[in-house]
């Protein structure tokens, strides 16, 4: 109780010197959240990919956070923080340019292509299908997809703006916020929240079963390949094909609801 009236104290003191002094002994308050995102973001990166340097980014966005960070609005700092921890990072990342052109293409194809199969189909299309679309056989899709998981971010933590406009958030911060309603992001925040779970229950059952273990349950590649009794490399493709069809779904794609 004693460190959450330090805590609070802290940013009493911080709203009205804006001192940085008292802005360091936040960051310091906080470092640890930077290490959980980068760690969570590492996690379906390359291993060339250095903790550290992910790490390095996230505390960027960790001040940023501080610096713009309103007491007054209702939600938790914890939450506000993580979304701009882990923006820093894959912002950084895609500045970088490390993933190959070839791949980001091939994404994108395949992404259009499961858009276009969902709109004609009015269902998630299967992999035989998506693999007919693009022109290509079963096992050279798979191979994209190995390609996809092993270079890309292929996450839900990318950033997307339901509006097109305004502040972006991270798809998965619409899964793991438990704070109450900020009033300026509240409607984007509801958009996302049922455009996603619209997407997620259609889903196959195995690329549902992939996306809530490691986004609901926070279950690591491969601890998730142990319950499944499959590789950690084939976890990785079913995650991969699972983002590719939400993108898909939220990129636009406007579909007339099923007959129940």
């Amino acid at each position: 109780m004693a460190a959450v009236d330090d805590t609070q104290a802290l940013w009493l003191e911080y709203r009205k010197s804006r001192d940085q002094g008292v802005r360091d002994r936040l960051i310091l308050t906080y470092a640890p959240l930077v290490k959980f995102v980068a760690g969570r973001v590492g996690a379906s990166l390359p291993a060339h990919v250095d903790e550290q340097d992910l790490v390095s980014y996230g505390l960027l966005g960790l001040i940023g956070a501080i610096e713009r960070f309103d007491p007054e609005r209702e939600i938790k700092f914890e939450t506000f923080a993580m979304a701009r921890i882990r923006g820093a990072i894959i912002d950084e990342l895609r500045s970088l340019d490390w993933v190959p052109r070839s791949v980001r293409t091939r994404a994108r194809e395949i992404e259009r292509a499961i858009a276009a199969l969902e709109k004609e189909l009015m269902r998630a299309p299967t992999d035989e299908e998506i693999a007919r679309k693009l022109g290509v056989s079963g096992d050279e899709l798979e191979e994209s997809l190995h390609e996809i998981a092993r270079s890309s971010i292929a996450a839900l933590d990318e950033l997307w703006s339901p509006s097109g406009s305004g502040d972006q958030i991270a798809l998965i911060d619409t899964i793991e916020d438990e704070s109450g309603p900020d009033p300026e992001f509240s409607l984007e925040q509801t958009e996302v929240k049922e455009a996603l779970a619209e997407a997620i229950s259609e889903l196959p059952e195995r690329e549902k079963l992939v996306v809530t273990l490691y986004y609901y349950e926070e279950l690591t590649l491969r601890e998730i390949g142990e319950v499944l009794g499959v590789t950690e490399s084939r976890v990785s493709q079913l995650h991969t094909k699972a983002i590719l069809r939400l993108k898909a779904h939220l990129s636009g794609v406007q579909r007339q609801p099923s007959e129940a």
